[in-house]
């Protein structure tokens, strides 16, 4: 009797990465693309029904960033591995989704093959991080784990800058979140005291600065 397929999840915005990852996934038969997601909120939903043993999961993702999604599978315990498959590998995302229980990382820029040995070591609870990611970058993580700016935030009040910085108001914040008005306002205030921004622009600039929107 054969093993069952490994249930995958890809989560990225963009239609032609999310069929060349599947086509790659696909191209082994111990795995199963399971479901695809466009947004960070649609992939926790899908994370959530279907049970993936792994999900390759973009950084920046529309309505609630990669890193933000980790942080959830960590607190909720979600039983997936996360794949984080992005274009970005400054040293400060490393080390908040490592922070975030991320136990892989391959850079869209690598060969497509540290794709299947990330999800093979994943499959084997072991972690992958792409060569690109270097052992000086990870050590130096690991000897001082720096607090950067958006760990000061609180995961609702990224979810709100997150949304603000799209374009959102804050009504448009407090219906897409189901939370009051008055609530998304407390969480917007106190953000922007927290990073030390006065205005919405300077908010998204941060945002974009720190990578939880795209530019």
């Amino acid at each position: 009797m054969t093993n069952a397929p490994l249930r995958i999840l890809i989560a990225d915005d963009h239609d032609a990465i999310i069929r060349g990852v599947q086509s790659l996934i696909e191209t082994d038969k111990r795995y199963q693309v399971v479901g695809v997601a466009h947004d960070g909120r649609e992939a926790l939903r899908l994370i959530r029904e279907l049970n993936p043993r792994i999900v390759v999961l973009d950084y920046s993702l529309p309505e609630l960033n990669g890193l933000d999604v980790a942080r959830t599978v960590q607190r909720e315990k979600l039983d997936t591995s996360i794949l984080l498959y992005s274009m970005h590998d400054r040293q400060e995302i490393v080390s908040e989704v490592i922070r975030a229980g991320v136990r892989g990382f391959v850079v869209k820029s690598d060969p497509q093959q540290h794709l299947l040995t990330a999800l093979d070591a994943l499959s084997q609870n072991r972690p992958y991080f792409s060569p690109t990611i270097s052992d000086a970058l990870l050590e130096q993580f690991l000897n001082s784990a720096p607090n950067t700016p958006g760990s000061i935030l609180t995961p609702k009040e990224r979810e709100v800058v997150q949304l603000i910085a799209e374009g959102k108001l804050n009504k448009q914040v407090a219906a897409h979140l189901n939370i009051a008005l008055k609530t998304v306002e407390t969480h917007r205030s106190t953000a922007m005291r927290k990073l030390k921004v006065r205005t919405t622009a300077e908010l998204v600039r941060w945002a974009v600065r720190t990578n939880l929107i795209q530019a």
